[in-house]
C-alpha cells in the first residue's frame, strides 16, 4: 500500500470509528451487561424463596389427605377447616396467603389461591413450594424419605455414545455455556449490519457528490477498494478487542449476583482465537459484498435495500437457535457453518453448544478466505464498470455479462 492508499485507509478507518453507530454498538455492551445483571436479579427474586424469611401459607383441605409434611424449608403451611377462618387469618396478618384444595383436585389438578397482593400470576417460588407440599402429601405415609427426595429432584440422564470401538460416556452439555457465544454472535451480526450500512452510505455519498471521480483520478480502483476493505476490517478487529478486554471486568462485576451461574460456564479454549478470526473475516466478506452493491446502486438508500438480501442471511443462525439446542447434530448446521455469510455467527453459536469438528472449522475458514478474495476480484470488476455510471441500476444478467467480458 503506497502513501495515497494509506491516506485513504486512515480516512476510512477514522470515519468508521467516529460514526455514531460504531461508538454506540462498541460501548453499549457494558450497559447491556448491567441491564442483564439487573434482570437476572429480578428473576432470581421471583424464582427463589427469599432467604431468612419464614413465609406462612394457609390451606383449606377439602380432600382430607393433606394433613402432614407442613414444613417446606422456610415455608410453613397452616391448615384451616374453612375459608372463613382462613380469610380471617389472612386479613389479620397471621398468614401471607392461602389456597383451597377442592374435592376434585385429584382429577382436575387445580386449586384456588387467595392473597392480599394484586398479582397477575403466582410467583414461581410459591408455585414450587406448593407443588412440593402437595407432592409429598400425596405419597403414601410409608414411602421412604429417599424416594420422596428422588421424586422431588429433577431427572438426571447420563448419555453414553455407542461406537464400533466401544462405549464412550459423554459429559452433559451445560445450557448456560451458550450465553457468551450467543451474545458474541448477536453482537457480531449487529456489527456486520452496521458496517454494511456505513460502507454503503459512504460510497453513496461519494458517488452522489462526484467525489469518487476525484479519488479515482489519484488512485487506482484496487488501491481504493483494498484500502476501504482493510479499514473496515481493522475497525471490526478494534471492536472485538475492546469487547474481549472488557469481558473479564464485566464477569468480575457480575460474579456477586451471578456467581453460581458463571461458575457453570465453560468457554471453549479456542473461542477467543476463532472469535477474532471469524469476526475479521465476516467484516471483510460483508465489506466486499457492500462494495459491489454500492457500485451498482444509484444512491445509498437503494444500496441499503439491496444489502438486506445478504445481511439478513447472517441472522439465520439466530433465528433457528431454538432448533439448534435440541437437535445439535442436524446436517443443516454443517451447511450454515460452511456457507460464507452464515459461517461466522453459526460457528460461534455451535461452540457454545458443543464441539465443532476440526475439519468443519478449517473448511469454513478456507471458504471464507476464498470468498473474500474472489469477492474482492469481482467487486473490483463491478466497481470499474458501474461506479461512474449514474441512472438506472443494471440487472443481474447485465452484471454477469460485463464480468465475463472483463
Amino acid at each position: 500500500m503506497d502513501k495515497k492508499g494509506l491516506l485513504i485507509f486512515l480516512h476510512e478507518f477514522v470515519y468508521k470509528v467516529k460514526s455514531t453507530g460504531f461508538i454506540i454498538l462498541t460501548f453499549i455492551v457494558p450497559v447491556i451487561a448491567l441491564i442483564g445483571i439487573g434482570i437476572f436479579n429480578l428473576a432470581k427474586m421471583a424464582f427463589e424463596e427469599p432467604e431468612g424469611v419464614v413465609k406462612t401459607i394457609g390451606f383449606v383441605d377439602k380432600v382430607g389427605d393433606f394433613d402432614g409434611h407442613t414444613a417446606m424449608g422456610a415455608t410453613k403451611f397452616v391448615p384451616y377447616p374453612s375459608r372463613e377462618e382462613a380469610d380471617q387469618a389472612l386479613v389479620g396478618g397471621e398468614i401471607a396467603e392461602y389456597f383451597v384444595i377442592p374435592e376434585d383436585f385429584i382429577t382436575t389438578g387445580s386449586l384456588q389461591r387467595y392473597t392480599l397482593e394484586k398479582e397477575a400470576s403466582t410467583p414461581p417460588f410459591i408455585t414450587n413450594m406448593v407443588w412440593r407440599f402437595l407432592s409429598v402429601n400425596l405419597l403414601d405415609e410409608n414411602t421412604p424419605p429417599e424416594t420422596i427426595a428422588l421424586i422431588l429432584t429433577p431427572l438426571n440422564i447420563e448419555v453414553t455414545w455407542v461406537t464400533d470401538e466401544g462405549e464412550v460416556a459423554l459429559e452433559a452439555a451445560n445450557p448456560v455455556n451458550i450465553i457468551i457465544p450467543g451474545i458474541f454472535a448477536l453482537l457480531l451480526s449487529l456489527s456486520l449490519m452496521f458496517g454494511v450500512t456505513s460502507l454503503i452510505n459512504g460510497l453513496g455519498e461519494e458517488k452522489e457528490s462526484r467525489l469518487i471521480e476525484v479519488l479515482l483520478s489519484s488512485v487506482s480502483i484496487p488501491q481504493l477498494l483494498v484500502s476501504k476493505v482493510l479499514a473496515l476490517g481493522l475497525a471490526g478487529l478494534l471492536q472485538v478487542v475492546l469487547w474481549l478486554v472488557s469481558a473479564p471486568l464485566l464477569l468480575n462485576l457480575a460474579s456477586s449476583s451471578l456467581g453460581d451461574l458463571l461458575r457453570g460456564i465453560e468457554i471453549p479454549a479456542n473461542f477467543i482465537l476463532l472469535g477474532v478470526a471469524y469476526f475479521v473475516l465476516g467484516y471483510l466478506l460483508f465489506a466486499v459484498l457492500s462494495i459491489g452493491v454500492g457500485a451498482i446502486s444509484s444512491n445509498a438508500t437503494e444500496g441499503n435495500a439491496l444489502a438486506m438480501i445478504y445481511t439478513m442471511t447472517g441472522f439465520i443462525p439466530l433465528w433457528f437457535l431454538g432448533f439448534l439446542i435440541p437437535f445439535p447434530n442436524s446436517p443443516i448446521w454443517v451447511v450454515l457453518t460452511l456457507f460464507p455469510t452464515t459461517a461466522p455467527i453459526q460457528t460461534m453459536i455451535r461452540l457454545g453448544i458443543g464441539e465443532v469438528p476440526l475439519w468443519q472449522i478449517i473448511a469454513s475458514i478456507t471458504i471464507l478466505v476464498m470468498s473474500v478474495v474472489i469477492g474482492l476480484i469481482l467487486a473490483i470488476k463491478v466497481f470499474r464498470t458501474y461506479m461512474l455510471m449514474y441512472g438506472k441500476r443494471p440487472g443481474l444478467s447485465e452484471i454477469f455479462r460485463q464480468i465475463r467480458a472483463s
